[in-house]
This record gives structure tokens, sequence and C-alpha cells, in this order.
């Protein structure tokens, strides 16, 4: 955008913003000009349209071309205003970890219906599985994951969300030899390798690829996962974990020891999430 003029308004900036996301083919062009709008500002956005008037102070100006200009560079917003709401709770979220989606939430509803037990979360990443758990069932939660930048930002998330969660660095669960929970849920990396050149580019060049792909098929991991579960949960123990389009059949079969093995569809009814219990000896 071009330098500001001296008596712009927030009502202009916002226009303005609008505008050029649009001519830049950024999708939902005037809600992220609204969002990065009002963090150039702290403000709500109520303040947008109840003082449009306003004049832009010049270093609200500056973060917000800065923003704006990392948003066409395929900067996910999420990563530019570094917080995204999951299960109704504000999430700190970073480069260094995925963002979360709404489809990921069918697994803390999906957990809800089993009960409060000892659980563990394989691959937290921003912790938002075990954090929401542990405070849905004011309960303690262990999480785990190989990234120590995830692990900082899922600490600080817990922290800010007074979730009492134990954070281990382990590859898996490797870090729990004789541990035996009542339920773990995960969500894994899935996305076939092959897939890599058609995501879009706010995934592609900005996500960590080592939370998002998994082989060529995307089940390299729950390959690993499979036996670590089986070791780690009691008889009767429950598994939860998300994976993607075109995978049910392969994991029904990966998992078809276990008991109950079932796949559940999210809202736009896309099989979304596993669910298998540990068989009685």
């Amino acid at each position: 955008m071009a330098s500001k003029p001296p008596s712009l308004t927030v009502g202009q900036a916002l226009r303005q913003a609008t505008t050029f996301l649009t001519e830049q083919g950024i999708d939902s062009p005037r809600l992220t000009a609204e969002l990065l709008l009002c963090r150039a500002l702290r403000k709500e956005r109520l303040y947008l349209y109840a003082h449009p008037e306003a004049p832009l102070p010049e270093l609200a100006w500056i973060h917000y071309g800065r923003w704006l200009h990392e948003r066409t560079q395929g900067k996910p917003l999420q990563y530019i205003t570094q917080e995204q709401e999951f299960y109704g709770r504000p999430f700190r979220v970073a480069p260094g970890v995925l963002i979360p989606r709404p489809e990921t939430e069918l697994l803390i509803e999906l957990a809800l219906q089993n009960g409060p037990t000892q659980l563990l979360d394989i691959g937290t990443g921003s912790g938002i599985l075990a954090i929401t758990l542990s405070l849905e069932w004011n309960i303690e939660t262990y999480a785990t994951d190989l990234s120590g930048p995830a692990l900082a930002i899922a600490q600080a998330n817990a922290k800010t969300l007074g979730a009492r969660v134990h954070f281990v660095q382990s590859d898996l669960a490797a870090a729990f030899a004789d541990a035996r929970f009542g339920g773990i849920v995960t969500n894994p990396p899935y996305v076939p390798s092959v897939d890599q050149p058609t995501l879009q580019r706010e995934v592609r060049d900005w996500e960590p690829p080592e939370a998002l792909f998994s082989g060529p098929d995307g089940l390299d991991h729950y390959r690993r996962l499979e036996p670590v579960c089986r070791r780690l949960l009691r008889p009767g123990g429950w598994l939860l974990g998300e994976f993607g389009q075109g995978q049910s059949e392969a994991l029904q079969t990966l998992f078809s020891g276990w008991s109950a093995a079932t796949i559940h569809p999210d809202l736009a009814q896309i099989p979304r999430v596993l669910s298998a219990r540990h068989r009685y000896l």
C-alpha cells in the first residue's frame, strides 16, 4: 500500500485495505482487513464501525501496512494475529505449529462422550487437545511432541488458559515406557507427501512440513502409532485420531485387531476421526 496520507481515518484505512486485498486475490478481504486493523489499533471490531472518522495513528498504520503485505505473500492470517480460536478458547499459534482447524473439534466431542480418564495427547502441537480436555474435565492430562518450539507454544497456552498439562518432548510416546492411559487423542501428520504441490500456499509454504506430511499415502505415522497406542492403553482404553480424505478404509484395516474401530464424519460428512478400543485380554 502507498504511504499514509496525513489525515487518513480508520474508515478510510479499512476501505483502502479491503480494496488492496481484493486486488491481490486474498480470500475474505473485508474480514481480513478488519481483523488486522483491530490488531494494529488494539481495539475490538465494534470500534471500527463506531469511530470510522477517528484518525489512524502513524504507528498503527506502519504495523497495518506490514501485516497487509505479509498476508499478500501468503502468510496465514492466524500467524499474523498469533491467535486462533478452538472450542471457544483463544490459542496462541506461530509458524512452528499447525493452525487449529474447526473439524478437529470433533475429536473433543467424541472424547467428552467417553468421560474423564488419564489422557495422553500424542503430537500435541499448540496443545489444543490436551489443554481443552484438561479444562473441560478439570483434570491433569499428558502431552508429547518432538518439536521443542511447538512445546514452548503449548506450554504458554496451558499457562494462559490455566490448564494442568504435563508436556514431554518425545518422538510419539517413547518417553512413556511403563505408563498406562485410559484414553489417547492424536492429530498426527497425515497429508500424503505427493500432495504437497497441490496444497494452498498458506499451508504449503508456511505451516511446518513435519506436522503435515507422513509418507506417500499419509499413513506412515499411523503405522508407527498403532503398536505404540496398543502398548500404552489399558484394556478397554480408547483411541481417537484425526485423518484425511481417502484414508478411512486403510485405517480400519490397520486397526482391525482393535475393538469397535469406527469412522466418524465431520460436519461436512467427510470421514474425519477414527475411534477404537484396546481389546480386553
